[in-house]
């Protein structure tokens, strides 16, 4: 069986991805058979473990995903590889933040501090010390000291002034009993470039084979590797597999399936597309970006999120897409859009710029970015009423992250009600018109009977 290893962070921002993909790339070409974990609901980094590692990157969210789903996926990374490296999203502890019990510390589910409970797997804090020394001691001291049932292994320090700042800062963190495993130094060699949801994507990044060698080589360099490859550990989550079975995340919108695939359309999980597969269903993909339109025989189309408004005049030109998407609908196809999805299937959407373009329209829904409007946060979203995604009061887990401002949306019904994490009602979502329906949300798995946790 793989062991696993957590690349965590006190804060975003800290390089634990940088980090995750260097290590990655150096594993994998040191022969070593390597697999990567993302923690929570980003789509953007797992494409680049996929290009560091060379296999699929999995998401793990213990938020929004069942017993049987996260062990499923636990042993999915597990098979074929030795070693099994997550990247922990935001800070250590950040996660949900369903609310504070009387007597008790801020919920933490969701967070990869509670993936490392789970799954039994250390955690490698990444500690960006920038302007400090001794105190990155005091820092760790407190990290250790929080939650002493998750298992802190080892740090690495990034951003290192020179040899005598790594050798105050080891000397300062000897007493902790802590393993300092690399002291990384300021380069801008190991920064990539970000937009508004996060990092560029890996498909638009120009010469990533040669920024993902170069990382490696400094990891080589100033990380104890094979130190820190002793410290992994065997799981446990995925024996859990057989007694949690789940079902398919989501349940397939058809028998044969047109999905959206290119940078346009990007963030679709692949547990979800794996999910529909072992289902029974066919899926097939096209590109809108490059005027394909969906398969003339496919009895349901999915538009998953990605950055349509960066394309959306190319979108608005390419008439063999929004002709096939509407001959679809005509046939009654489940057309379901998410997010980017969702706002190619309306009538407008207004640019950064300001500038207009004509969607697909069919659903009476207008969305713009000239003044953009952060909406971020976990949902757990009911159906109001029976369609391809289940039967009305079919319950799911997912993430909304957008910056779209809403002008109108006027369809037929609600697709869903939502409540947030806290579990404050957040009303409807979405909207469908006949077998044409989305929303902003993305979805993760079918939620908890009951409204049970995940393990």
């Amino acid at each position: 069986m793989a062991r696993g290893l957590l690349i965590a962070a006190p804060a975003s921002g800290s390089g634990k991805t940088v980090m995750t993909l260097a290590l990655l790339r150096h594993f994998r070409r040191s022969g070593l058979p390597v697999a990567s974990v993302k923690v929570g609901p980003d789509y953007i980094d797992p494409a680049f473990h996929a290009v560091a590692s060379g296999r699929p990157c999995l998401n793990l969210d213990s938020w929004a995903m069942r017993a049987g789903t996260l062990a499923a996926l636990v042993a999915e990374a597990e098979g074929g590889a030795e070693l099994v490296l997550g990247e922990g999203v935001m800070g250590l502890f950040d996660g949900a933040h369903s609310g504070a019990r009387a007597g008790a510390p801020v919920e933490d589910a969701g967070s990869t501090a509670e993936l490392a409970r789970l799954t039994g797997w250390p955690v490698v804090l990444v500690v960006d010390v920038r302007g400090m020394a001794a105190s990155a001691a005091a820092l760790l001291k407190g990290f250790i000291e929080y939650r002493p049932e998750v298992p802190i292994a080892g740090a690495i320090f990034n951003r290192v002034g020179g040899e005598g700042h790594a050798e105050l800062l080891r000397a300062a963190c000897a007493p902790l009993g802590l393993p300092v495993l690399g002291c990384i130094p300021r380069s801008a060699e190991l920064v990539l470039p970000d937009r508004h949801l996060g990092l560029v994507q890996a498909v638009e990044h120009a010469d990533l084979e040669s920024f993902l060698e170069g990382a490696a080589g400094v990891v080589a360099r100033h990380v104890d590797t094979e130190a820190l490859c002793n410290l992994a550990a065997g799981g446990r989550l995925a024996a859990r597999r057989g007694r949690n079975a789940a079902s398919p995340p989501l349940p397939p919108l058809g028998q044969r399936i047109a999905v959206a695939r290119d940078p346009a359309f990007a963030f679709a999980y692949p547990h979800v597309l794996q999910g529909w597969r072992r289902a029974g269903a066919e899926l097939g993909e096209f590109s809108p970006l490059t005027d394909e339109a969906p398969d003339g025989a496919a009895d349901a189309v999915y538009l998953p999120g990605g950055y349509p408004e960066l394309h959306a005049g190319r979108l608005a030109a390419n008439r063999a897409f929004r002709d096939g998407l509407h001959r679809a609908a005509e046939r009654g196809a489940a057309i379901y859009g998410e997010c980017g999805g969702y706002m190619v299937l309306g009538e407008g959407l207004i640019d950064a710029e300001g500038a207009c373009h004509a969607m697909t329209g069919l659903l009476p829904l207008e969305t713009s970015f000239a003044e953009r409007r952060l909406h971020l946060g976990y949902r757990e979203a009911s159906l109001s009423a029976p369609s391809a995604l289940g039967e009305a009061g079919a319950a799911f887990r997912g993430h909304e992250f957008h910056y779209a401002t809403v002008l109108r949306e006027e369809s037929d019904a609600p697709l869903f009600r939502c409540r947030a994490a806290d579990g404050r009602d957040l009303g409807t979502a979405g909207g469908r018109r006949g077998a044409v329906m989305g929303s902003f949300l993305h979805l993760i798995d079918a939620a908890f009977a009951g409204g049970a946790g995940p393990c």
